[in-house]
């Protein structure tokens, strides 16, 4: 099992929201690496801390699952979407996504200043300057410390 962290605008997709969709496709993707990560290295089962990012408080709001791996994205071929990419073909996509389920929703945001001031969390790349991707690997160590921090 691995352990990711993903990124959302809670204004855009939140805890909220996953929770009462239960099950939701993380499309939109526009970055390479994020994109080889959910394409080649997410399998069903792995665990995601779900973070709301661009907030007031950013933070991990909870918990989702990877349900289903990596398959194109189709709003990469969808003219009207703000995703489309008119280079993607369906024989030739460029974009992928997985499906993530909800787990939990945390009863408060283990907040970036929380994360910050955790030594063994140093190394993270949210907490790196210049680390903007929106999913990133997590050690399963800095995944147990998060959640330790939730109380």
């Amino acid at each position: 099992m691995k352990y990711w962290l993903m990124k959302s605008e809670p204004d855009v997709f939140s805890i909220d929201t996953l929770k009462t969709k239960k099950i939701s496709g993380w499309d939109g993707v526009r970055n390479y690496q994020a994109r080889n990560y959910m394409r080649d290295d997410m399998n069903i089962g792995d665990l995601i801390l779900f973070y709301h990012s661009s907030c007031e408080v950013p933070g991990v709001a909870g918990l989702a699952r990877v349900r289903k791996t990596s398959h194109p994205d189709p709003s990469q071929f969808d003219a009207k979407s703000e995703y489309f990419d008119p280079k993607a073909t369906q024989q030739t996509p460029r974009w992928f996504m997985v499906e993530v389920e909800f787990v939990e929703k945390f009863d408060h945001v283990i907040t970036l200043a929380t994360i910050k001031n955790e030594k063994v969390l140093a190394n993270m790349p949210l907490v790196q300057k210049g680390s903007r991707l929106s999913i990133n690997p997590v050690t399963e160590k800095e995944y147990k410390t998060i959640i330790a921090l939730k109380g």
